[in-house]
């Protein structure tokens, strides 16, 4: 398949490798600001923005590409907001945490939808050549549900670790010397319920544990406020409590 990807940034170049590791052809590879020009390649199979999501309207309002089919990589943004450029448009979304710098690209679960069964075809025909996983159909309103539980295990979870590092480092200790517990998390969840894998003094009610951690992290108010709203949390959620 003959491939022009819109967009400069770690989706675009990830995918661009994939894309070519499975044999297709990157006829370009534009940035977002050269979508619209007249040097765009116009004798490709399909036309891949991959661009951050407040930019494809943008793009969309300059684009015209009839008979095309072109797609996005968004998981919040609607399918229709490619409905000025083309009769065939739709959405080719990697759930996956993307960095160009990856030396070897991860396992990248592809959803995909189009507006019409061309449009399909070639976008679930794209998914299975790059990812061992069963491409999925998704509606724009399942993509978007599924981004809200991607933003809090990927985004929420990041940020939390960085929290944890920067109290590690203000209290003199080795944030490495987490690494095979957070390992161990999320082996664990493979095959056990996160509910029922849920250890720590939360679930316990241990209120003495939990008053000595808070009287620590006085010196940390963000982490502190993040703790009391997670303990809490915890504590609501656990049956028989």
């Amino acid at each position: 398949m003959d491939i022009v990807i819109i967009g400069s940034g770690n989706v675009a170049a990830i995918l661009g490798r994939k894309f070519n590791a499975a044999g297709h052809k990157i006829n370009q590879i534009v940035s977002r600001n050269a979508a619209a020009a007249n040097e765009l390649a116009y004798d490709a199979d399909l036309y891949l923005l991959a661009v951050s999501d407040t930019a494809i309207a943008t793009i969309a309002a300059d684009l015209r590409l009839p008979g095309k089919v072109v797609a996005h990589t968004a998981a919040s943004v609607a399918k229709e907001a490619l409905k000025p450029i083309t009769e065939h448009y739709g959405v080719f979304y990697p759930l996956q945490t993307l960095r160009k710098e990856m030396k070897e690209p991860p396992e990248t679960p592809i959803y995909f939808d189009g507006v019409d069964e061309f449009t399909v075809k070639k976008l679930q025909e794209l998914a299975h050549s790059i990812s061992y996983q069963e491409p999925v159909a998704a509606t724009d309103d399942q993509r978007l549900k599924l981004h809200v539980a991607a933003v809090v295990v990927n985004n929420f979870v990041n940020h939390l670790f960085t929290l944890v590092e920067e109290y590690c480092r203000k209290e003199g200790i080795a944030f490495k010397q987490l690494l095979p517990l957070i390992q161990e998390t999320v082996a664990r969840i493979y095959d056990t319920p996160p509910q029922k894998a849920q250890t720590g003094p939360a679930i316990r009610h241990d209120k003495e544990t939990l008053q000595k951690h808070l009287d620590i992290l006085n010196d940390h108010p963000q982490l502190k406020n993040i703790y009391l709203l997670m303990t809490d949390s915890i504590q609501s959620n656990t049956p028989g409590h």
